[in-house]
């Protein structure tokens, strides 16, 4: 009964002031503020003795490219652009690679589709294996009968092994995959092809949207006729 009056009785603690002659340094730091203060300090203080270490262990004659290729900016290190300029025949040269790299990328792609949606295909239409059973009485072949009709009556999902599923769902979401891929091989050759033809010399204007007789996509363009010498 002493312990409880005790805690009813409990006067609260405030924490310690800041000294009247230590107003100016404001608020008095606690303990915990020591020690975040303290972690950060020594802290900073690793990190410097590291990198006077990694100083003074460096090779005062290795190179580095950079010691070239950079220059000072406003007291700035910058990497100075050594962009090659090509002329309007290479970048085309390099345009048409690249749209003839596309072009074998889409083949590769049709072809790895069409191989295994014909396996998939396969696999669909294939009819559950045929199964021989020997018996040795008239008995036991009425009951193997009645067994095999009963299986016969289970749809084929069923008897489909899991691991035959699984492989199955797999092969299926490749198939989407590499549908999805082809898309965008496709999208991104037509619309080189586009830039490609749009570089190409005469006059040309983007058609209307009445204009267009078959419905696509992306813009279309028409080139006057010029008359050939």
């Amino acid at each position: 009964m002493s312990n409880l009056k005790n805690c009813f009785n409990a006067r609260a603690h405030k924490e310690r002031s800041q000294p009247q002659w230590r107003k100016k340094f404001g608020i008095l730091e606690k303990h915990k503020d020591y020690v975040e203060r303290a972690k950060a300090f020594h802290k900073k203080e690793d990190i410097i003795k590291k990198l006077k270490e990694k100083a003074s262990f460096r090779n005062p004659d290795e190179f580095y490219f950079k010691m070239i290729k950079t220059k000072m900016v406003d007291g700035v290190h910058r990497i100075e652009s050594d962009a090659k300029q090509y002329t309007q025949e290479e970048l085309a040269l390099m345009k048409t690679q690249d749209i003839g790299y596309l072009f074998q990328k889409i083949q590769s792609e049709k072809k790895k589709i069409e191989r295994l949606s014909s396996m998939l295909h396969s696999i669909d239409n294939q009819l559950p294996n045929k199964h021989v059973y020997f018996a040795e009485d008239r008995e036991e072949a009425k009951e193997i009968q009645l067994q095999s009709s009963q299986e016969k009556k289970l749809p084929i999902s069923v008897q489909v092994p899991d691991t035959i599923k699984r492989k199955t769902a797999i092969s299926y979401r490749e198939l989407e995959a590499r549908k999805k891929r082809l898309n965008d091989l496709e999208k991104l050759h037509s619309d080189m092809t586009l830039q490609k033809e749009l570089q190409k010399s005469g006059r040309k204007r983007k058609l209307r949207e009445d204009e267009i007789v078959c419905p696509t996509t992306g813009p279309v363009y028409k080139w006057r006729a010029e008359r050939k010498r």
